[in-house]
Order: structure tokens, then sequence, then C-alpha cells
């Protein structure tokens, strides 16, 4: 490979591990284009994979989907086995973006076939946290939780410490989703720490993100609110438009709890905009979720049953079974008198344990 090509690339791996993806993506499209004017079929298919990953990173889950692809077909024609098992990680992770869960899950598996034959310890933890990441969004959540327990588990033994700090995240959310509020805090509070040693600054933000919505959920508002503002702040600089609007979606859900309707109408309509702009499902049935009790709670039964029904057809749809349950829960206390609990059962099914739900919901 050219020499001009390998230091561009690293000058941009450099960036990308700083999370300045905007600028790491100038970067690595400079490489691909020199790289394709001299024929360097690695330096294409480094600089296209790199170019996906940022792709997904930031939100752009069709481009990041055609230059996996891309990839792919230069790994199959270089013989480059371990990159096409990354390339098939990427593409799992981004098809599990666009609610394509069961098509990821194909992609993550695989990858992990190929990961343990080729004995690639790092790459096998890498998909076995990929996996849970796919069972966690169709709702699988006990599964989620022992498949991020093995993943952190692999991690630990390999020493791969940013590995573990992802893992702990994964487990962070997930025991959220499961009740257990408090272990969500200790996993998030833990992974912070790490990401701050590391110098992840998209870590950093995931878990701030986290540990406020682990303060939600304990009704902690302003602990929560503090921890939002700060991976919201992170993620804006890094170009992170999903998660920031999973941020918003937070803090939106925040200022529901505290009756401050307009502020959450606004938060969670911003959210609303980005999720449809960047095709993520599961983003806008949270966004249509929440508007829908908005409009219930300021009178408005008929405009917040459409939103409600909109987003159970839609969770159902792409089998989405926790957003499902939320979904049902919701449409069934729009018919009771407000503030009445209702219990489900549905939870119970999926490994989530639940407790008596009313309006608002804190949902977690």
């Amino acid at each position: 490979m050219d020499d001009k090509i390998i230091a561009l690339i690293r000058k941009a791996e450099v960036l990308r591990d700083q999370a300045q993806y905007r600028e790491a993506l100038k970067v690595f499209k400079s490489a691909l284009s020199i790289s394709k004017r001299g024929g360097h079929v690695n330096g294409i298919l480094d600089a296209t994979l790199a170019i996906a990953d940022i792709s997904r990173m930031t939100g752009d889950f069709d481009r990041a989907i055609n230059n996996y692809e891309e990839a792919l077909e230069a790994c199959e024609a270089l013989g480059r086995t371990l990159t096409a098992a990354d390339c098939m990680v990427g593409m799992g992770l981004s098809l599990r973006a666009i609610g394509m869960w069961k098509e990821a899950l194909q992609f993550v598996s695989a990858a992990g076939k190929t990961y343990r034959r080729e004995k690639d310890e790092r790459g096998a933890a890498f998909s076995l946290w990929a996996e849970a990441g796919v069972h966690r969004v169709a709702g699988n959540i006990g599964k989620a939780i022992t498949l991020f327990t093995g993943a952190k588990v692999c991690f630990d033994s390999i020493g791969f410490s940013s590995g573990t700090a992802y893992a702990l995240c994964g487990l962070g959310g997930t025991h959220r989703i499961a009740g257990k509020y408090a272990e969500s805090l200790q996993y998030y509070r833990q992974a912070n720490q790490m990401f701050a040693g590391l110098k992840d600054r998209f870590g950093t933000a995931y878990s701030h993100c986290g540990a406020g919505n682990a303060y939600r959920m304990q009704k902690r508002f302003g602990d929560a609110m503090r921890h939002f503002r700060k991976a919201s702040q992170l993620y804006e600089e890094i170009g992170d438009i999903v998660s920031y609007s999973y941020t918003l979606w937070s803090i939106a859900t925040t200022c529901k709890m505290k009756r401050d309707f307009p502020q959450a109408e606004a938060y969670s309509s911003t959210a609303l905009r980005n999720f449809k702009r960047t095709k993520d499902p599961r983003g806008v049935i949270y966004c249509d979720m929440l508007l829908g009790e908005i409009a219930f709670m300021t009178g408005r039964k008929a405009a917040a049953g459409k939103r409600l029904r909109r987003a159970l057809l839609s969770a159902g749809k792409y089998g989405f079974r926790l957003e499902e349950c939320h979904a049902k829960t919701l449409l069934a206390l729009l018919h009771d008198a407000p503030g009445k609990a209702v219990p489900s059962s549905c939870y119970k099914r999926i490994g989530v344990a639940i407790h008596a739900i009313s309006i608002p919901f804190n949902m977690p």
C-alpha cells in the first residue's frame, strides 16, 4: 500500500479513536479516493470499512450498509476472513438500528463463528456483545443479560478494558429494563470511570446517558438531568444523531414526569424528527408513546389513542416485544381512570420485573 495512504489512514484512525467522526470521515474519504486512483485494493477495503463504521456511529445507516456490502465483496476477493467478520458485525449493528434485528442476528452469529474458528478472542467477545445488543432490541432481556455477562468475562480474560466498559454499559441498560435500577446505576458508574481513564468520549457519553436513566428510574430527576446534559453535549460534539436523540427522549421523559409538558413535547418532537430521518423505528415508537401520553395528560384523548395505536402496530411489525408491552399497557390505561395503576403480565414473559404502571409512566 502507498505510504501516503498508510499515513492518511493512521491519521484518520487517531481522529476516530478520539470520536472526532466528522474529521476522521474526511480523511478516510481522501484515503479512499487515492486508493481507487492507484488501484490499491487493501487501501480501498480499509477506508471503505472505516467509512461504514463511522456512518453507523453517526446514524447514517443506509450509507453504512452500502459500504459494509462493498467491503464484504472486497474481503472475499482478498481472502481477508477476519476483516469480513468485522464487516458482518458492523452490518448486524446497522440492521439492528433500523429494526431488522432478525437479519442482524444472522450476520452477528456468522461473524462469531468466524472469530471462534480463527481463534480471535477479541473478535469473539465483540460478536457476543453485539449479539447481546440484538437480543436487547428484540426484547429478550434475560438472554441479553446472559450474553452481556459472557462478553464481559471474555473481555476481562484478555485484558481489553474498552470492551469490558462497553459490556458494563450493556449490563446497565438491560438491568434497568429488568427493573433493577440500583444495579443498573452501579454498572454505568463503573463504566463511566473506565471510559474516563481511556479518554473515550463516545463511551463517556454513553455511560452518562445510562446513569441518567438509572437515576430517572429512582425518581432522582436532578441527578438524571445532570448526566443527560453531559451526554447530550458530548453526542452533539461527536455528531452521533441517534444517541443524541435517545438522550433527548430521556430528557423529555424526565420533563413529563415533572409535568413540564411543553418542554417534554419540544424535546420529544425534536427526537422524533431525528429518528424519522435516520430510519430508526424503535426511536419513533418511543417518541409516539411519549407524545401520546402527553396528549392524554393534556386532555387530547383522541390524539393520544392515535399515537399509541400507531406505536403498537409498529412494535408488532418489527417484533419489538418490550415496546409492544409498553404500548399495550398505555392503551389499557388510556381507557381507564387517569392515574390508576394497570399491571401487565406481558412483561413477565420477557424477563422484565416491572411494577404496576400509571400515567405518567416512568418508562425504563
